[in-house]
């Protein structure tokens, strides 16, 4: 017997794919989500997933041996696909056992999902349009995952509540779907369940769990934020595609706008190919993000937070957390 059955009817396709108690996974937050965090959510029956983000396959290794040795519960891997050594992290996956790699940050390589299927691996993806989902879905992924732009770190242009009115008609009774971007609460985790989502993702809401390693003064950030602090980047050129970034707006904002400018001129000087100006951008953010959890340097540093972060209001255990949204989604249900 469970003690949220309405919830845990609409989640039992999310919970039988992912093995865990809830269909409700961790974001990846490079810095944030490690094997604390991960273990952490997933001891407390939720989903947690390693960001991999920019770790060489050595600390991948023990991160996963560290986080195995915190939770016997399941967990997932997070790799980004433009990662050089993308295919020697899958083989690090595949060594430890991993049973669900999400591949995020673009279209995964030619061989990827092969490779992480070869191993018994479920594949998690993202795709920002309806006709990409598709492709992926056919092409051997296992779930999909759609985020709106109100979510944090890198986003896309379309709010949550729009792609999940396109995506899960289309998508939700033949393929799983997680719908992340923005949740806070769980009455709105019931909504995105009753239209047919398999389970959700939340970041924001975890990154000030107790048991995040993140920096106090980040988690204060966050506790005096409200929805409309967490700001979206602004791409200055538009030939070097930038990603736009959510977090609170702070002086490191300026400075990655002022980086923008920097690599644009390198590109006009010639000095550096395209690859390499986008690849600097994403290094900038690795450091910046580093800067504010790990050092506490709120100024400087990049404060990624999504609009939610409005609800995030105090430190609480991740599992004092997962039981609220859970309770919430279930009186949610219980109205009707």
């Amino acid at each position: 017997m469970t003690d949220y059955p309405l919830t845990a009817a609409l989640m039992a396709r999310g919970t039988e794919f992912l093995g865990s108690r809830y269909a409700i996974l961790c974001g990846a937050m490079s810095w944030v989500s490690e094997r604390n965090l991960v273990s952490a959510i997933s001891n407390a029956g939720g989903f947690g997933v390693i960001a991999c983000g920019a770790m060489s396959p050595e600390l991948l290794d023990a991160e996963i041996a560290g986080t195995k040795g915190l939770t016997d519960q399941p967990f997932g891997v997070n790799l980004i696909t433009m990662h050089p050594q993308l295919f020697e992290l899958i083989e690090v996956c595949a060594r430890h056992g991993v049973g669900h790699v999400v591949l995020a940050g673009g279209i995964p390589p030619k061989g990827s999902v092969e490779a992480i299927k070869a191993f018994g691996g479920k594949v998690i993806v993202f795709a920002p349009t309806l006709a990409l989902a598709k492709k992926l879905l056919r092409s051997g992924a296992d779930a999909l995952v759609i985020e709106g732009m109100e979510a944090g770190g890198h986003i896309g242009p379309v709010s949550t509540s729009v792609l999940a009115q396109e995506f899960l008609p289309e998508l939700a009774d033949q393929f799983l779907v997680f719908v992340a971007g923005g949740i806070g609460r769980g009455e709105a985790i019931a909504g995105y369940l009753e239209m047919g989502a398999a389970g959700v993702q939340l970041g924001t809401r975890f990154a000030c769990a107790s048991e995040s390693i993140a920096h106090p003064d980040f988690k204060k950030a966050f506790f005096r934020a409200s929805a409309r602090d967490a700001v979206a980047s602004v791409q200055v050129d538009a030939r070097l595609p930038v990603i736009p970034v959510r977090a609170l707006r702070n002086k490191g904002s300026d400075l990655f706008t002022a980086k923008q400018r920097e690599v644009a001129g390198l590109l006009d000087a010639g000095g550096v190919e395209m690859a390499e100006a986008q690849l600097q951008i994403e290094h900038y953010w690795a450091g910046a993000l580093r800067r504010a959890v790990i050092e506490g340097d709120v100024e400087n540093g990049s404060l990624m937070a999504g609009q939610s972060v409005g609800m995030v209001k105090q430190e609480e255990p991740a599992a004092t957390i997962i039981a609220a949204l859970m309770q919430e989604s279930e009186a949610a249900l219980a109205r009707h």
